[in-house]
């Protein structure tokens, strides 16, 4: 497994909906990058930012924010602390 180093912290991206809350499919081509996931691992923190987020929360992230990595074909998404706008 991964293992976060500093203010990093591994989260699973959720799933992109596929369907709207009136019932109606979404194509892939509309589909919105999905913003939210679920950490898996974090690092220690640094010594003035203690980590704030822990395993198993569910956390909100800015669309752009992170870098992507694939894992036996899983894709995990390791972000900044910083990048993490609040917590589910």
């Amino acid at each position: 497994m991964i293992k976060p180093l500093a203010d990093r912290v591994l989260v699973e991206p959720q799933e992109a909906q596929t369907k709207t809350a009136a019932g109606l499919y979404i194509p892939d081509t509309a589909k919105e990058k999905p913003q939210q996931g679920k950490v898996l691992a974090t690092g220690p923190g640094k010594k003035d930012e203690p980590m704030e987020v822990k395993e198993g929360d569910i956390v909100l992230y800015g669309k752009y924010s992170g870098t992507e990595v694939t894992v036996d074909e899983k894709k995990y998404l390791i972000v900044k602390q910083s990048d993490i706008l609040a917590i589910l």
